[in-house]
């Protein structure tokens, strides 16, 4: 059956991409549609709890990916109103100056934007206002400038990350307050106060905020312009394909499954795609017609390919002292982000982690086993624990990519060893500063629980790159404002667009990108 309304914009998918968009469509006045693939997520207990967020992996969606030799596995995914930032860490980085130009790394070329940094600039400033950052801009030598501070001041340390600073300065290096999006406020607009829960909370990194205290992309979007009648979000949404007219030019039906199992077809000036750089390729791909063979928007040939995830690695170290931190991420580091002493290279960032638990901790405990002294039973190491992230760059392969098999499952190919020299000097630099930062030399423990456990091809919470922007029809998909080349309404606002990733969380990028094709479709709307 076919949808009887029009609207101005359809935007698929409600996360950092996507629940941006439509808010920032939904306030300009346009008539917004929202489809959205899961639900609203339930608010329960289970959301703080570790065993079943990362032991059982509760909220993962219930599906199977393939890898390049047909193996399947599960994906780090999450299908519920506001995408995967339900699950995020709520880090919200800019990306450097330096990442918008090309970059030479241990493996290869991090290719230029067609964009600068100071043309997403102010739009970094109004993401941040949006999402609550909490910060403090001028502590880190390698970020740009800033046209504002952040909106609320940086959450402060608890005394062992204070500590752990202080330790980092004497040995010349610049820790800096990590920005994160929470709300601790009781002026922050659209958010009841949560300054009591939140700030005593280490149930950040990988989960559901139970009281609606993180900046995810329904709390701060999505919920605030529901009650609007130019606004419409239907939910157990899952877009099959997208149709076009007899030209080919213009995308003309969202063919959508609801969740009783029926199908109908939306229909609106403009189609905003925000699947998430996996599904939105795979989106397109499945939407191959006369007019576009090898799928919607691919008259280049790089759908589905360039894909990127970043090459990350979770670490415990062991504290001499208990570390009894509650909120632990608040710290950051990017002495090493564009070099080093010891190499012309990047090696990329390191951050705080969410505090482990003894749940965590103890899942964990047949991979550690081997590694641990005996005066370090299992029961002390979540007393003792401090937890690290570390994040280098992954480059952009054409090999590296998404298709799409029999009955549309999704295949992808990933060579997991690419660019990363960085990460592992990274990881060499921190092992070595671990006496000087009362932290126990030697107890560097890989920690794989924040990737649900799943396969390394299966970390997707990095994910970008497989609908890439540029100026260029032939190595592009979109143009500088994310419209398809090919067609004349047709978006992609997700983090596909991204021609290479940095070595920061994407999310912020993803918002303030939002931000400014909404700008765009305003007042192509107008």
């Amino acid at each position: 059956m076919a949808d009887d309304r029009h609207y101005d914009v359809i935007v698929i998918g409600t996360g950092a991409g996507g629940g941006t968009l439509g808010h920032r469509l939904a306030t300009g006045g346009a008539r917004v549609l929202w489809l959205e693939r899961g639900s609203f997520l339930p608010r329960e207990l289970d959301n703080w709890d570790s065993g079943a967020v990362f032991v059982r992996g509760k909220y993962l969606a219930p599906e199977s990916w393939y890898d390049g030799h047909g193996h399947e596995f599960q994906p780090e995914v999450n299908y519920y109103v506001g995408g995967n930032t339900k699950f995020y860490g709520a880090a919200l980085f800019r990306l450097r100056p330096e990442d918008f130009g090309e970059i030479r790394h241990h493996g290869g070329i991090s290719p230029a934007w067609p964009l600068s940094y100071d043309d997403l600039e102010p739009y970094y400033t109004q993401a941040e206002e949006l999402y609550l950052v909490h910060g403090s801009h001028g502590e880190d030598p390698t970020e740009g400038r800033a046209s504002a501070q952040y909106p609320f001041p940086p959450v402060a340390h608890e005394p062992r990350i204070q500590q752990l600073s202080d330790d980092l300065e004497k040995q010349g290096l610049h820790p800096f307050h990590l920005p994160i999006g929470v709300n601790l406020h009781e002026d922050s607009p659209g958010v009841a106060n949560r300054h009591s829960v939140c700030i005593r909370c280490s149930r950040v990194d990988g989960f559901p905020c139970l009281v609606n205290g993180k900046s995810d992309a329904q709390v701060i979007c999505v919920d605030p312009v529901l009650d609007r009648d130019n606004v419409t979000l239907v939910t157990d949404a899952n877009v099959q394909r997208l149709e076009t007219d007899p030209s080919g030019r213009t995308v003309t039906g969202v063919v959508t499954e609801l969740g009783d199992g029926s199908v109908t077809t939306f229909t609106g000036d403009v189609v905003a795609v925000a699947c998430g750089a996996v599904n939105s390729a795979a989106l397109l791909l499945r939407s191959a017609g006369d007019h576009h063979p090898e799928g919607l928007a691919n008259s280049s040939g790089v759908v589905g390919r360039h894909y990127m995830r970043h090459n990350n690695l979770a670490l415990m170290a062991i504290s001499a002292e208990p570390n009894p931190t509650a909120f632990q991420k608040t710290m950051a580091m990017n002495d090493w982000y564009l070099g080093a002493d010891d190499s012309d290279y990047p090696l990329g960032g390191i951050q705080m982690l969410g505090k482990s638990d003894a749940t965590q901790i103890h899942a964990e405990a047949p991979r550690w086993a081997g590694r641990l002294s005996p005066d370090l039973p299992f029961g002390v190491l979540a007393h003792h624990g401090v937890d690290f992230w570390l994040c280098g760059e992954d480059l952009p392969q054409p090999g590296n990519r998404v298709t799409v098999g029999k009955e549309g499952a999704i295949h992808l190919t990933l060579d997991e060893k690419n660019n990363v020299e960085g990460v592992r000097r990274l990881r060499h630099k921190l092992d070595g500063m671990l006496s000087d930062l009362g932290l126990r030399k030697h107890h560097l423990l890989d920690h794989s629980l924040y990737l649900h456990k799943t396969m390394p091809i299966g970390a997707t919470a990095h994910q970008a790159g497989t609908v890439r922007f540029g100026t260029d029809p032939a190595s592009s998909a979109l143009d500088t404002n994310c419209k398809a080349h090919d067609l004349d309404n047709l978006y992609v606002v997700d983090t596909s667009f991204f021609p290479s990733i940095g070595a920061v969380n994407p999310s912020l990028t993803a918002i303030a990108n939002a931000l400014r094709v909404g700008d765009h479709l305003l007042e192509r709307l107008r």
